[in-house]
């Protein structure tokens, strides 16, 4: 059986495969601030783009999009903060959500949340 660890890095690995097929350009994943982490990061279009990755098994206890509520949202925020100044990027962020229900399907949010909303 499964952990849930593995079955998010899962998640992340068919992430990164949907974003690039997009045409998206992966410059990270899992990149951690202090005790903070961001799945991936990418970049399209003139854009940066953080990428909250999201997997569950069902929807028993909701759908994955919906545990990227406020709080987490605002440790999203504050880690692409940090990595913003810490490589010197002057380009528009973004932040997305990808959720994956089961192994099929796959939401992609463009512009999910905005920080400080």
């Amino acid at each position: 059986m499964k952990t849930s660890i593995q079955k998010g890095r899962e998640g992340e690995e068919l992430a990164v495969k949907l974003l690039q097929e997009k045409g998206y350009r992966i410059l990270e994943t899992n990149w951690r601030f202090r005790h903070k982490e961001i799945d991936i990061i990418a970049t399209r279009d003139n854009e940066i783009v953080f990428v909250e990755v999201k997997t569950r098994k069902n929807a028993d206890y909701g759908y994955p999009e919906e545990a990227v509520n406020k709080r987490k949202q605002r440790y999203i925020t504050d880690a692409a903060e940090a990595y913003i100044i810490s490589k010197d990027l002057d380009l528009e962020a973004r932040f997305d959500v990808i959720a994956i229900l089961g192994n099929k399907h796959i939401r992609h949010y463009e512009y999910a949340f905005y920080p400080g909303l």
